[in-house]
């Protein structure tokens, strides 16, 4: 356990700086629109949805409805839907940890969990567990800490929320340069802008994310082909 606990925390050290960085602005975001440490801390341990609490900031601050809270939740983390579908092999025989581990699936922690199979010595299912743990706690302390700051130091919180953003392009970019097969994210990318060009910045999502689904369904056969020679080849 203590070589797999060593594995989970190293492989996620980039979501640590990264969150630490997105939960600290939150914080500051949150701070700046009158709401404190306890408001950080519940948000980022219950909803641990880093593009919706941005979203969730303004919600607060503008009285938005719970209907209009729910559709926007919906639109944003729409994508997780087929995040689940890919995970429901990997995730068959987690035990007692499936709901939370089905809870704690960020854009991050689905990365390091796919990123291929944990070495030798490492418990598969102890490393999906501590990487989510791990990920989820670097989250609320970064959340936190930026809300104290926040409330004692003045912030200007203009051009925070892309911080999101950039985080997913660094760990795009990781599995991009880590991947043998770049299939994939071109599919991704190709459908995500044909979408965007056909439907607008607004409604492309899920759209895009029902394009992508439909595709790489099609493509599994070939993909799998191509992972397979690609181990025999090691």
């Amino acid at each position: 356990m203590v070589k797999t606990a060593r594995y989970a925390f190293a492989r996620s050290l980039p979501v640590l700086a990264g969150y630490l960085v997105l939960g600290l602005g939150f914080g500051v975001l949150l701070a700046s629109k009158g709401y404190g440490l306890g408001w950080a801390v519940v948000m980022s341990t219950l909803i641990y949805a880093g593009s919706m609490q941005y979203l969730a900031v303004d919600l607060l601050a503008g009285g938005a409805s719970l209907v209009a809270a729910a559709l926007m939740t919906l639109t944003v983390n729409a994508r997780h839907l087929f995040y689940g579908v890919s995970m429901v092999e990997r995730y068959r025989d987690v035990g007692p940890a499936k709901p939370y581990l089905v809870f704690a699936l960020t854009d991050e922690t689905y990365s390091l969990v796919c990123s291929g199979d944990p070495p030798a010595g490492v418990d598969r299912k102890g490393y999906f567990l501590l990487v989510s743990l791990l990920d989820h706690l670097y989250w609320i302390a970064g959340s936190a800490l930026g809300a104290l700051l926040g409330g004692a130091l003045p912030f200007d919180s203009t051009g925070i929320d892309f911080s999101m953003t950039a985080l997913f392009l660094v760990v795009m970019t990781e599995q991009w340069r880590t991947s043998r097969d770049h299939r994939p994210a071109l599919v991704g990318l190709g459908v995500s802008l044909a979408c965007l060009w056909v439907f607008g910045a607004s409604d492309f999502l899920i759209p895009a994310m029902v394009g992508i689904t439909a595709v790489l369904t099609l493509l599994r056969s070939r993909l799998q082909e191509t992972e397979v020679s690609a181990h025999g080849r090691d």
